[in-house]
């Protein structure tokens, strides 16, 4: 399971260090999540795979509301996999397939090819990623360094304020997208460089919310109304992982 982690050099956390900024909380808890993505570029839209990768599940079936074209190549790829699957399988068992985890050898097949190369192929075409060759004595790899610092900036500073400038304390009451973006964050360990800007004491209370959300039970979460199930899915799958 993928687990957050404090820098070395950052004291413990103590078991109530929200204290130190709850009236900053309670005048932001009221505050709509409708809200959340008002300072989002207006040019520049990437995808939450391109937003994690900029940043460096209950088992239930996966049904398919709409197998319509999104336009996205790789969740394109990934529908066209479930589409054409019989019987249906769990959220887990799509990650394994789709990442190459399973050891079954007839489902190599659904396995996603090259994804973080194709992932930072599309933020180069947006600009916010090049391409360079470096040379290491025997062979050359390509690299992809970010250009674009005020878009990585913009993104870093969204989920910053979602755990302390806008933090609703309810995961029902967060926007969906943030929610999703802080699981996926999280379960690839980049929520450590996300926050490691922030002074000592926003630092604590940003790790220790984050970390009191993801290890909520997605069980229970998913079940509640209003609640995303395929977020809380994929949590669960990758906490069993």
């Amino acid at each position: 399971m993928t687990t957050l982690t404090h820098r070395a050099r950052r004291m413990e956390v103590g078991k109530n260090p929200e204290k130190k900024v709850e009236s900053e909380e309670d005048s932001n808890q009221d505050r709509s999540s409708d809200n959340e993505d008002s300072g989002d570029s207006k040019d520049i839209r990437l995808t939450l795979m391109e937003e994690v990768l900029l940043l460096g599940l209950k088992d239930k079936e996966v049904l398919l509301k709409s197998d319509s074209p999104t336009g996205d190549v790789l969740l394109d790829e990934t529908l066209k996999h479930i589409k054409a699957t019989e019987p249906t399988e769990t959220v887990q068992t799509w990650i394994e397939l789709l990442t190459g985890e399973t050891w079954n050898p007839f489902k190599l097949q659904y396995q996603l090819r090259n994804v973080r190369e194709r992932i930072a192929k599309n933020l180069v075409e947006k600009g916010i990623l090049t391409t360079e060759k470096q040379n290491f004595l025997l062979f050359d790899m390509t690299t992809h360094p970010v250009t674009n610092t005020t878009e990585k900036q913009r993104l870093v500073k969204k989920i910053q304020d979602s755990v302390l400038e806008r933090w609703v304390n309810d995961p029902q009451r967060m926007d969906k997208r943030t929610l999703a973006l802080l699981v996926l964050a999280h379960s690839s360990d980049v929520l450590e460089n996300v926050f490691s800007s922030l002074t000592d004491d926003k630092y604590d209370v940003a790790m220790n919310r984050a970390k009191d959300l993801v290890e909520l039970d997605p069980e229970v979460e998913g079940t509640k109304h209003s609640a995303t199930e395929m977020i809380w899915a994929v949590l669960a799958a990758f906490n069993k992982s």
